[in-house]
């Protein structure tokens, strides 16, 4: 299953129901060498390159029912939003 937010198409997408936690990773997972914290809460997984290569997005279900959106704003303070995951959170 695949997923797009904010332009960037996520081919690796895991969701834990019971912690309402998302893994979305950009291609085959990737070992990220680097980890920073997006001022939302989120965990964004990078590359070598400081490239990104997978998020963690903490309370998925929880935001898209209470604030309408998940918003996460990258290290260089690009922001992706996203008002749909799809079927993403009720294959789970």
């Amino acid at each position: 299953m695949t997923v797009e937010i904010g332009g960037i198409v996520f081919d690796n997408v895991d969701y834990d129901r019971e912690s309402d936690v998302l893994y979305v990773d950009i291609g085959s997972p990737k070992r990220a060498v680097d980890w920073d914290e997006s001022p939302e809460g989120h965990g964004l997984r990078l590359g070598p390159n400081d490239e990104l290569v997978g998020i963690t997005i903490v309370n998925a279900r929880w935001l898209l029912e209470h604030d309408g959106k998940i918003v996460i704003t990258l290290p260089d303070r690009r922001q992706l939003e996203t008002t749909d995951l799809g079927d993403v959170l009720a294959a789970a």
